[in-house]
């Protein structure tokens, strides 16, 4: 009789120094990943709020643009405020740089059209141009004077405390139309 003799079987195992390059490649993996999903995250944040403040800023600029054109004239002005007659009635919008909110006031009821302005500014303009150019007279607090109010503004917010999104200066020139 004759006895065979099996060769023993190898074990398949991994050694330490493959353990230990397998977990280093799996945390830098594992770190790339979690940094990418962190900035992904951030800058989907950056652009939700941006798009926010332009929603904001246009909404702002049709009441201001609808209730300008159909006032009367200007009744009172300073670089933050601007009041109006409006339909034998009065209209005022004002800036509050420390709340940093635009409001309307009309018959007595405020409301905010505006919110989160860094800087907000109005100018009054005749409707004449200076000669060579497409700018107009600047024009006196006069309702018969001035024909063109400009609104300046800039609106910002902050993303995980600290200021990230800034829109870009707005401003328009507004021609009430009496």
């Amino acid at each position: 009789m004759r006895i065979q003799v099996y060769p023993k079987k190898k074990l398949a195992a991994l050694s330490l120094v493959e353990v230990m390059v397998s977990t280093v490649i799996g945390s830098l993996l594992i770190a790339m990943i979690m940094s990418l999903t962190s900035y992904t995250s951030r800058s989907f944040a950056a652009i939700s709020n941006y798009v926010d403040l332009d929603h904001q800023s246009r909404k702002a600029l049709d009441r201001l643009t609808l209730m300008i054109r159909e006032s009367d004239g200007v009744t009172a002005f300073t670089t933050n405020s601007v009041s109006l007659s409006y339909h034998s009635t009065s209209l005022a919008y004002t800036y509050n740089p420390t709340a940093q909110t635009l409001t309307e006031n009309a018959n007595g009821t405020t409301s905010t059209i505006l919110k989160g302005c860094t800087s907000f500014s109005f100018a009054l303009f005749q409707r004449n141009t200076e000669d060579g150019t497409y700018d107009q007279y600047p024009a006196a607090i006069d309702s018969s004077e001035t024909k063109i109010i400009q609104v300046s503004w800039v609106c910002s917010r902050t993303l995980l405390g600290s200021l990230i999104n800034t829109e870009s200066i707005q401003s328009a020139k507004i021609v009430i139309r009496k």
